[in-house]
């Protein structure tokens, strides 16, 4: 059995998919306050559910229970719910899901983190590499990822990249690179770790087949979609006074990460691919499926 940490969200979803694709049997643990649309379409695709909550321990070990590995995406940033932070889910919950894991037996931990070079100050750095350490001493098998900016996010209209209507905000001077990953390509990567030596006690730095910077981004898309783009820069002086007045720990983590994205991140996927080959996804490949389906 595979648990699936966060399976209504986007990643977590397409892993029960691609877990169930290949016939594996799969439990995904969802809220009482999750989508009742989302829990109905994993349960479609003949995915266990079973309540559970980051922040209730007694939940997670219930959940662990016949588990041989555990693959966690659960985040607060995107999903955030009433009394959820950074530190009680990113943070805590996550040492709690290790250590019911470690407690129930399991054999492989496959976490979701981000790139090494996505370094600015900020809680979510902070709980992701705290419980990286964990993860790493809990005696546990492991695999962790590090994904550098997702395509589905960092180049969507949820941050201002505005495809639809040619309009994108830009953050820092748009020039530095970055190798943007489609999420699709990560539930590949997380899947395939299941049975590859190679991701065992490993960690794994990922990005797409190519680094582009933003302004490259959107000279893509205008490409695409035949439209020159109305580009509006946000400069990194306004990103960390933002940070400076940010009141909760997701407001300073999302201007940390934009700070992050002005600074580029290169991802060298040569070592990753020669022991998971794989095709990724391009920008140019996610602009054309994104205008299409618009």
């Amino acid at each position: 059995m595979r648990l699936v940490v966060g399976s209504t969200g986007e990643l977590g979803t397409a892993i029960c998919r691609r877990l169930r694709d290949k016939g594996l049997s799969v439990r995904g643990l969802v809220r009482a306050s999750s989508d009742p649309a989302k829990v109905s379409h994993l349960q479609s695709l003949n995915v266990e559910t079973v309540q559970g909550n980051l922040r209730d321990r007694a939940t997670l070990d219930v959940a662990c229970r016949g588990v041989e590995t555990v693959i966690s995406t659960a985040t607060a940033m995107l999903s955030r719910q009433p009394d959820d932070t950074i530190q009680s889910v990113d943070q805590a919950g996550q040492i709690d899901l290790v250590d019911a894991a470690k407690a129930a037996g399991v054999v492989h931990f496959i976490y979701i983190s981000y790139s090494k070079n996505l370094d600015a100050d900020c809680p979510l750095t902070t709980a992701k590499r705290t419980v990286e350490q964990h993860l790493m001493q809990s005696g546990m098998g492991y695999t962790i990822l590090r994904p550098s900016c997702f395509m589905e996010v960092w180049l969507s209209p949820i941050v201002g990249f505005d495809y639809l209507h040619a309009k994108a905000t830009i953050y820092g001077s748009g020039n530095n690179r970055l190798s943007w990953i489609s999420r699709g390509d990560v539930a590949a990567f997380a899947v395939a770790a299941l049975e590859n030596p190679a991701a065992r006690n490993t960690i794994l730095e990922l990005g797409g087949p190519e680094a582009l910077s933003p302004l490259e981004v959107v000279r893509i898309f205008e490409g695409a979609t035949g439209k020159p783009f109305e580009v509006q820069h946000v400069p990194e002086e306004a990103l960390r006074a933002q940070r400076q007045k940010a009141t909760d720990s997701l407001q300073q983590s999302f201007s940390a990460l934009m700070l992050d994205y002005a600074k580029g991140d290169l991802i060298d996927m040569a070592p990753v691919l020669r022991a998971f080959p794989t095709k990724l996804l391009s920008v140019t490949e996610y602009a054309q499926h994104v205008l299409v389906s618009a």
